[in-house]
């Protein structure tokens, strides 16, 4: 009998699991790939089918690529008030003769982001990484009114006394200083309660960007991001680009055991453009507190700036509807007709954005990609240098720039006239998971700054080619592909 018993507990067990099992399968197929990339459906349904209890909890916790619904209503709402405010309003004289495909791309942008084209603006790139930090000090002390600071890393050390020390100044003046920085990129890291301390010792009204704070109703996926990098001086002049206000280490032990730098790139921003730049400031800051500041802030009041460029700030990330930044790559990547040249410290293109840079090459387009020699993520590192093989075949040149630096910078340039840079890295992360800002520039005089600093980096680069991409040994072959399935799991 006892037996009997036991047979008859195990079988039931059995069926219990297969019946768990086909109701998992089930229900991934019906829920996973709804609104979603068939890619990042596929991966998604054969991490649940291989690993289902990991694969489920992953979902569970990382697989809604979107904001909470509360956040991008408030979004929409920001747009709607960004478009009825700025339309009609005189933004500049915008520069004559611009194509069609260009004017059809403000268009887009605008419907998307809500951002209107700018002219009359002067932009200049700063490429030294502690110039960068010195400059961005120095029109901190020139503030009168407010300064607006935010960055996805944001650390009070030996490289960045100077940028604080300036904060410091101005707040005692009565200038009114806000801050944001991103929650979980900040939280744990090195000199976080310093610069926590140092912001609080100022009066700066500072807060934190995506918190995951349950215990206090702030939650959302968990590795969402604002990844943007910016500051606004009295609505006056702005900076943006791909830095963070930190040491170029880091100061993260790993770092300083391998002797990483980053290289990065910021524009100085004077003219109608600015009041773009502290609009996505002001949307991030309403997100975050609730406080509009639209009664203190007059924000399309703008002034001419010191040069002609046309630029247009293009936000982006998962309080969107659409990837903003991926469309706004795609449709330059068609654009071009003679020169293209991309600089991404992260290179993980999707299915359609490696589509157009190979029909760039078929075109006749001369197609250039600068990435590290070196990586600091082991997974994006791996996931991007599967790409090489077909990049290569198709006739990108690709350069890396040499180790132990980390170049970070974040730009693309077509032809002679246009360019686009910014926090957005050519990844699905940022296309799908981060927030992202990017400025889009007409004008030959910013396009052969672009070049200048292109230059520098071709000099400090190496070329990779196809006949010595092909030795790489089979283990980093598997692990190049095994990171490229999972960088699909949004």
């Amino acid at each position: 009998m006892l037996s009997i018993t036991v047979d008859w507990t195990w079988t039931w067990w059995v069926f219990v699991v297969l019946a768990f099992d086909i109701t998992v399968r089930i229900l991934a197929v019906i829920i996973v790939p709804r609104n979603r990339r068939p890619t990042a459906a596929m991966a998604w349904l054969l991490a649940i089918y291989f690993i289902p209890i990991i694969g489920i909890l992953l979902f569970l916790l990382i697989g809604n690529p979107r904001l909470p619904r509360k956040r991008r209503k408030k979004q929409q709402q920001i747009n709607d008030y960004i478009r009825g405010t700025s339309t009609g309003l005189d933004m500049g004289t915008l520069r004559p003769n611009a194509p069609e495909w260009f004017r059809a791309l403000v268009r887009l942008n605008r419907n998307l982001g809500a951002l209107p084209l700018a002219g009359d603006n002067g932009a200049r790139l700063i490429s030294d990484y502690q110039t960068s930090l010195d400059e961005m000090a120095d029109a901190i002390r020139q503030a009168r009114r407010y300064v607006h600071v935010e960055f996805y890393i944001l650390q009070a050390d030996a490289a960045t006394d100077n940028f604080f020390r300036a904060l410091e100044e101005v707040a005692a003046r009565g200038v009114a200083v806000r801050v944001l920085l991103d929650h979980w990129a900040n939280r744990g890291k090195p000199k976080y309660k310093e610069t926590r301390r140092r912001l609080d010792a100022m009066g700066a009204d500072w807060r934190v960007m995506l918190p995951v704070q349950p215990f206090k109703g702030r939650y959302q996926r968990p590795d969402l991001r604002n990844h943007r990098k910016l500051l606004v001086v009295d609505g006056r002049v702005a900076f943006m680009g791909s830095q963070n206000v930190t040491d170029s280490t880091y100061n993260l032990r790993k770092n300083l055991r391998r002797g990483l730098h980053w290289v990065d790139m910021m524009a100085r921003l004077d003219g109608p453009v600015v009041a773009s730049v502290n609009a996505v400031f002001l949307s991030d800051w309403y997100s975050e507190t609730d406080e509009t500041l639209t009664d203190e802030i007059d924000l399309f009041s703008v002034e001419a700036g010191t040069g002609e460029l046309d630029c247009q700030v293009i936000p982006s990330g998962p309080g969107f509807e659409f990837q903003n930044n991926l469309k706004l790559f795609m449709t330059l990547l068609f654009a071009a007709r003679e020169k293209i040249i991309m600089v991404s410290p992260y290179f993980v293109p999707d299915e359609g954005l490696l589509l157009a840079i190979q029909t760039a090459c078929q075109r006749g387009v001369a197609v250039e990609l600068f990435v590290s020699e070196e990586g600091d993520q082991a997974m994006v590192y791996h996931a991007q240098r599967s790409y090489y093989e077909a990049l290569l075949r198709s006739g990108v040149r690709i350069w890396m720039y040499k180790r132990p630096y980390i170049l970070h910078s974040k730009s693309m340039s077509i032809d002679d006239e246009v360019a686009v840079i910014g926090s957005s890295n050519m990844d699905m992360r940022s296309f799908g998971l981060n927030l992202e800002v990017t400025m889009l520039s007409r004008g030959a005089e910013f396009v052969s700054q672009l070049r200048a600093v292109e230059d520098q980096y071709r000099a400090l680069s190496r070329e990779l080619t196809l006949d010595e991409w092909l030795q790489q040994p089979l283990r980093s072959r598997v692990l190049d592909n095994l990171a490229r399935l999972t960088s699909a799991l949004q």
